[in-house]
């Protein structure tokens, strides 16, 4: 099976895949994710928990904030056998550009409440950084003890469980990083179902009065949370490389097991071909995930981030196209809800679309290069 292959000295990276396959025996991927989507949840909390008291979901915090102080590499390598069980959590926003933020602020007691919130899984700390599905941005106005906010954001996932939201907003010539209380009035809601039956949603805000000392950084913050995204895209093309080498792996082992004519199907020689395709395509991605983990931990800025757009662009694509090519290859059984294969699709298109289309992304890349 396609895998992020780096080096492991010290064998933690095949400690973390080894917990993250021990957890998935105990809650298995396609049927928690069957039960929030029947449930209409856009979290399951106690898995949330679990993986915090795992260390995952404090695990690119610094020690200083009770974190384990890894590192990019460390966490795709979690991200990515996350991807291959299919555990849907909200990860790379809620754990990783939530921990890259608090990282980057400068210490205040509401960054210690939320970092120690984060890493006990007691604090749900949603990340609402990005543009509204209409671009609108959300304005600030800075007033004696407090900041109001009006505007939007979109796009957001596990804002129905937000205990907090870091949302950016811009007050006059500078950027703020504000902690929102979920249950802050003149904060509305709507939710819409995803593609996998979990819960998108976008915020509104009408007169949102904030405390000043919620406010966790201000100035020029566009470095900060570039940087700070593509280390949440990096995490995602991780574990969008993790649902395409294990639909790989389901869609291989059914052609061995389902026979026609009395031959396994993989004994095909088309069938063969396209199962080459799709490992091609898994193996692609893990290759550029690992490419982009190594530039980030280089330091070269440019470098970095045209490589976490080209992995996360590859990724994307490649579990969209895994993930439908095999489907067809489960034939008419595939198809149907009860197949776990199409929830492989299915999460694969969320994620795909989350922090960057790989469209966009694309776009993103030739600008970047063809301006040096």
């Amino acid at each position: 099976m396609p895998q992020l292959i780096m080096a492991d000295e010290d064998g933690v990276l095949e400690m973390l895949r080894d917990s993250v396959a021990a957890f998935a025996q105990g809650r298995p991927g396609p049927q928690s994710l069957r039960r929030l989507r029947g449930a209409e949840a856009d979290l399951d909390l106690a898995q949330w928990q679990e993986m915090a008291a795992a260390g995952w979901v404090g695990l690119m915090l610094p020690e200083a904030l009770g974190g384990a102080d890894l590192g990019i590499r460390q966490q795709a390598v979690i991200s990515h056998a996350l991807g291959q069980a299919l555990i849907a959590s909200p990860i790379a926003t809620a754990s990783v550009l939530s921990s890259a933020l608090l990282t980057r602020v400068a210490d205040s007691p509401e960054r210690q409440r939320l970092a120690a919130g984060l890493v006990q899984g007691t604090c749900i700390v949603v990340p609402a950084v990005t543009a509204g599905s209409d671009g609108e941005a959300v304005t600030a106005r800075l007033l004696a003890g407090g900041v109001l906010l009006d505007g939007r954001r979109g796009f957001i996932e596990a804002a129905r469980s937000a205990s907090d939201f870091l949302l950016l907003a811009r007050a006059g010539d500078e950027d703020l990083l504000v902690s929102v209380p979920g249950n802050a009035e003149g904060l509305e809601r709507a939710d819409r179902p995803g593609v996998d039956g979990g819960v998108i949603s976008s915020l509104r805000l009408s007169n949102c009065l904030v405390a000043g000392e919620r406010i966790l950084a201000r100035g020029d913050l566009r470095g900060m949370l570039e940087a700070s995204i593509n280390l949440a895209r990096t995490a995602l093309a991780a574990e969008l490389a993790g649902i395409a080498s294990q639909a790989f792996a389901l869609t291989r082992q059914y052609t061995i097991d389902r026979k026609q004519f009395g031959k396994p199907l993989a004994s095909f020689q088309v069938l063969q071909h396209r199962l080459v395709d799709l490992w091609a395509e898994a193996e692609f991605a893990c290759s550029a995930v690992v490419n982009a983990v190594e530039r980030l931990e280089q330091g070269h800025e440019r470098e970095a981030r045209l490589a976490v757009y080209a992995a996360k662009a590859r990724a994307g694509d490649a579990a969209a196209f895994v993930g439908r090519q095999a489907i067809h290859l489960f034939g008419a059984m595939g198809f149907t809800d009860e197949c776990d294969i199409g929830l492989y699709l299915k999460r694969a298109i969320n994620l795909g679309a989350a922090l960057g289309q790989p469209e966009s992304l694309r776009v993103q890349f030739i600008q970047e290069e063809r301006a040096a």
